[in-house]
């Protein structure tokens, strides 16, 4: 469970994040849009959590590994917009979201499921 704090602190990085993403995404994948998700931050707010999610991108784990290597330039260009507002700044990981890939598998076999015939209930 986490924190009004965590929260807070959450949404402040989400934020600043998508920001810098908007603006430079470009230079770390070109033709590709970078969503933030979902940011999930330690209870010491040391490190901070970043689940992204790739469109117009076929390979989301060559795009992950790419983010991955500019991770320390993204920090730097994070503290910069948020220096004022916190004492640390908090080390990031990246993930992919993959709910998006999840709920299209899952209506597929809905979709699938729905179109079989269906058997009489025989009591």
């Amino acid at each position: 469970m986490e924190s009004k704090r965590q929260q807070k602190f959450a949404g402040v990085i989400q934020q600043d994040l998508a920001a810098i993403f908007q603006r430079e995404g470009i230079n770390y994948l070109p033709n590709t849009l970078i969503t933030i998700t979902k940011v999930r931050v330690t209870p010491d707010l040391a490190l901070a959590r970043i689940f992204l999610s790739f469109f117009n991108n076929t390979n989301s784990q060559l795009a992950l590994q790419t983010i991955k290597s500019h991770s320390s330039e993204i920090r730097y260009k994070l503290g910069a917009r948020i220096k004022d507002q916190v004492r640390v700044i908090p080390q990031l990981e990246f993930f992919v979201d993959d709910t998006g890939d999840y709920v299209e598998r899952m209506d597929k076999i809905f979709e699938k499921i729905s179109k079989e015939e269906r058997q009489p209930d025989t009591e």
